[in-house]
């Protein structure tokens, strides 16, 4: 009891750190506070994403979790335990029992381990025990563990853990059987997390054969010499089977480690009978008959290559398309020999526009086909270059050019008709055989993959319960955890703070491996009872419950870091109230003005509904619009001066409006260019190329020529627009949607955004000023793709911005990595500053959404420079450290919210300038046009 209270103080202590440690500057309380019994994500205090991957994976088996939260040692051993390592374990073990209370009860988004983290990298910063990879890590934790639980074990000799619960739910054994060096032996090992090779394997059962049959040995049996490998047989298996995958391997010639990404498929159930020890005869009997059926497989598949790749030298083909060259070579002789005067013999030698017998398959398709579609002088010029024989066909009295060949000289329309015959039966023979083939290799690949198959080898099946990630490379990286939730039946990834939803499917894409930088390196699975427990337990049991049946201390640290959370909200609270001041009606107006460019859902979609009660100096979306094109609505007017004076003011509006919808309507029908968009130039050329609503169009069209504006001109100018203002007043709800027309004002606002946002990047880009260009083409990216899901004429080229988005990218993180490595602490200063503020989000947007080939290899090139500092002599270790903690927030794009601030507003001073400007860009920037 005195151990738990001074443990309390010590966790109270060190709760008292700031906020924004842990929930960023700008938190919002449904940021940090958990939803329900959701399961609660793990800070990740530095490098330490693989503790919470192996904790959180540990959490979620029950049994374990019940054996951490009962764990207890008699106060007689507390007394008596004088060694280190021993008051280490057991320490370490309260401090996960205390977190392991707090992921059961807590009211926290996420909690903190930095206590456990603590004491292990104390032990792993001794020089008997230096840290290696986080494959030691994790057998070091599993080994602490397990000698906890041994100093509570009432144990009859002190090397006894067949009592041990940790011994008990993880560690199995298997019996070694082979020959050496002429002797035979057979010994049995105890095993906990069971390594497999990954190179040179498709899946999971091939890693399992290839570590279980190793080598050559020959033994007698029953009189008989019997060859097979080494094997090892599962004598038994633990309730928690994991098997660790060797993605890491040394590079001789580099001198470095590597990882490897190549693909390795794992089942949700394995079936382990094939790899026991009581089903070794079974089993051999199988493995004699794969072998004996992959030699088979060999010898057809030659011969099937053989048929395929017929011929000799460079130039080989299929045996049926050699036949069927040769078949249409006898069909033009046969056709000679039908054409041929009666009785006349047919020289069987080529003419000089035919296929020679003796050429390879492909020259002979070259000249049918030269035959087909030149002249015939010109392929008359073409053979001889080839040297081809010229002889014509000719009766045969007729004196012949002798062959360069042995051949035939001469061949009747009988013997051609006869080895036509032959050659179509030869080729259907083929074609036959080759099908048997087919099918033979099918079946035998059928027969080797189903032979395990038998239902007596399916009697210990074992369900995947957790599966722990690594993206990066062999010397950094992120890790994460994906945990088959029983209770839910879905699998949920557990992400340091975030904990989501997940599926088969995106467990399939990022621990297959083959095709990014993350895999698999550790596959948990549970057997069938302790699947069936826990799914019993999940479902009958709640976390309240759980929380209740803890040892009072515990429950008691619960309740004090659960008071702790409000106290702290409520002081958050506090500081947010004190920070909120009354803003300043020029500042109000100011905010106004820049919102009618913002898009749908931000400031100006709340605007846009508050436009029937503008106060002065506030504008309406489609006054905008009319205020942007009041130049192009003056000239409309100026031209029906002849109407205005003949027929009246409304003869005037009536003729303007329609000669300007048909000058709108004609430029938006304009094939456009690169250089040349009309949707920049009108409002009304965006509405007519995405099919707005006819009503939208005519209402638009009208406020054009209603803008107030338009009153400093002669008085044709006021009297048209008091007309059109009186039948904007005659428009009623039921011709209009007036939620429809605002919205369609609000695309086109962020639509003019997009494009500003666009030219000012590429300018930027242009002026090599890079972190500024970044800014606007990150947020044209993210605004048009809202955009294009509305229809292709909506946005820009997304191709276009993502270009360049990237071009900005790859320059920004070669200026920040140059500033890195400088060593100066300014420059260092600033390159981390390029780093957390634009590469880091940015890459996280790019990676959260679909993401392109490029943009993927664009990313892994930037990770792969970052991390090849890793380790770096020349490079001093405070710099190495602060290396360590970019790395996880560079190589994981999920578990933190990034922040991109939004570049400053810039408004054109008119379409025209606008237009303009992005011409002359469009022109300037090499590479631009070809991607529009």
């Amino acid at each position: 009891d005195r151990a738990q209270e001074a443990r309390c103080a010590e966790n109270k202590s060190r709760s008292k750190r700031k906020r924004c440690e842990v929930w960023g500057e700008d938190p919002k309380q449904d940021d940090w506070r958990r939803a329900g019994d959701w399961p609660v994500g793990m800070r990740n205090i530095g490098n330490t994403c693989w503790f919470s991957a192996v904790i959180q994976s540990l959490f979620q088996l029950p049994q374990f979790r019940r054996l951490v939260l009962g764990y207890s040692v008699p106060q007689s051993v507390l007394e008596t335990c004088r060694s280190r390592t021993g008051k280490r374990n057991i320490a370490f073990m309260q401090e996960l029992q205390c977190l392991f209370a707090l992921m059961l009860g807590t009211r926290r988004k996420f909690v903190d381990p930095s206590a456990a983290l603590e004491l292990l990298r104390d032990a792993f910063k001794s020089a008997e025990e230096q840290q290696q990879d986080v494959s030691e890590f994790t057998h070091k934790l599993l080994d602490w563990l397990e000698d906890a639980f041994q100093l509570a074990v009432n144990a009859s000799t002190p090397g006894d853990k067949s009592e041990n619960p940790m011994v008990q739910l993880f560690y199995g054994t298997f019996l070694t059987e082979g020959v050496h060096e002429g002797n035979t032996f057979s010994k049995i090992e105890t095993f906990g997390q069971y390594p497999l090779q990954v190179n040179g394997y498709r899946n999971l059962d091939e890693c399992l054969e290839g570590a279980m049959v190793e080598g050559e040995m020959e033994e007698e049996m029953d009189t008989q010499s019997v060859q097979y490998g080494q094997e090892r047989w599962f004598t038994k298996l633990p309730p928690v089977l994991t098997f660790e995958l060797s993605r890491f391997e040394f590079n001789q010639s580099l001198g470095q480690p590597e990882k490897i990404h190549t693909r390795l498929e794992f089942p949700r159930t394995i079936y382990m009978d094939r790899y026991l020890y009581s089903n070794k005869e079974l089993i051999r009997v199988k493995r004699e008959e794969i072998k004996r059926l992959k030699e088979k497989l060999m010898v057809l598949q030659q011969k099937l290559e053989k048929y395929l790749r017929y011929g000799s030298g460079p130039v080989r083909c299929p045996l049926p398309d050699m036949l069927q060259g040769v078949l249409e070579f006898v069909a033009t002789k046969a056709t000679a020999a039908a054409s041929a005067p009666r009785g006349a013999r047919t020289a069987v030698l080529p003419a000089q526009d035919e296929p020679h017998l003796l050429d390879s398959p492909s020259q002979q398709h070259s000249v049918l086909e030269a035959k087909s579609t030149r002249g015939t002088e010109d392929f008359l010029d073409s053979s001889s270059q080839h040297g081809q024989l010229s002889v014509s066909l000719q009766p045969s009295d007729a004196p012949a050019q002798m062959p360069g060949c042995p051949a035939p000289p001469v061949v009747s329309e009988e013997e051609v008709d006869l080895v036509r015959t032959c050659l179509q039966r030869w080729r259907s023979e083929i074609q036959q055989d080759m099908e048997d083939l087919k099918a033979s290799i099918a079946r035998i690949n059928l027969s080797i993959e189903q032979m395990y198959c038998d239902p007596l080898l399916q009697q210990v099946p074992y369900r995947l319960h957790a599966v722990l990630v690594h993206e990066g490379q062999a010397n950094a990286g992120h890790y994460w955890a994906y945990v088959y939730d029983q209770p839910r039946k879905s699998w949920l990834k557990y992400n340091d703070i975030s904990v989501t939803e997940s599926s088969w499917e995106e467990l399939q894409r990022d621990s297959f491996g083959g095709l990014r930088n993350a895999s698999a390196y550790c596959l948990m699975y549970i057997s069938e009872k302790v699947s069936h427990l826990a799914a019993e337990e999940g479902a009958e049991s709640e976390a309240e419950e759980e929380v209740e049946a803890l040892p009072p201390e515990l429950k008691h640290y619960i309740e004090e870091d659960n008071w702790r959370l409000e106290q702290e909200a409520e002081e958050w609270e506090e500081e947010q109230s004190c920070k909120m001041m009354p803003m300043e009606p020029s500042l109000t107006l100011q905010l106004r003005e820049l919102s009618s460019e913002s898009g749908p859902g931000g400031s100006a979609a709340h605007f846009a509904h508050a436009a029937d009660t503008e106060e002065p100096g506030a504008r309406s979306l489609p006054a905008e619009h009319a205020l942007m094109v009041k130049e192009q609505t003056a000239q409309a007017i100026a031209n029906t001066a002849d109407a205005y004076t003949r027929s009246g003011v409304e003869a005037a509006l009536c003729e303007a409006f329609h000669e300007e919808y048909s000058r709108l309507y004609l430029l938006a029908k304009e094939a456009p260019t690169p250089q040349h968009d009309a949707r920049l130039q009108h409002v009304l050329v965006y509405f007519l190329q995405n099919d707005a609503p006819k009503q939208v169009v005519e209402r638009t069209l009208l406020e054009q020529f209603a803008d107030k504006n338009l009153s400093y001109d002669e008085s044709r100018s006021i009297s048209i627009m008091k007309v059109a203002r009186a039948k904007l007043q005659e428009i009623g709800p039921d011709d209009v949607d007036m939620e429809e027309y605002r919205r369609w004002h609000e695309d086109y606002s962020l639509f003019r955004k997009v494009s500003v946002y666009l030219l000012t990047g590429l300018e930027l880009y242009q002026n090599e000023k890079y972190q500024e260009a970044l800014s606007y083409l990150v947020y044209a990216y993210q605004s048009n793709g809202a955009l294009l899901l509305q229809g292709p004429r909506r946005g820009v080229s997304q191709p276009l911005i993502a270009l360049f988005r990237r071009k900005c990218l790859l320059k920004l993180n070669e200026v920040a990595a140059s500033l890195f490595v400088s060593g100066e602490e300014a420059r260092v200063a600033e390159g981390v500053s390029i780093l957390n503020e634009l590469i880091i989000p940015c890459m996280h947007l790019i990676i959260n959404n679909d993401i392109s080939k490029d943009d993927l290899d664009a990313v892994e090139v930037m990770r792969n420079r970052w991390c090849s500092y890793l380790g770096r002599e020349d490079m001093d270790a405070a710099l190495q450290l602060k290396l360590g903690e970019l790395l996880p927030r560079l190589l994981d794009c999920s578990a933190e919210v990034m922040v991109l601030k939004e570049p400053p507003t810039i408004r054109p001073n008119s379409p025209y300038d606008l237009c303009s400007r992005f011409a002359a860009v469009m022109e300037s920037i090499p590479g631009a046009v070809a991607v529009t």
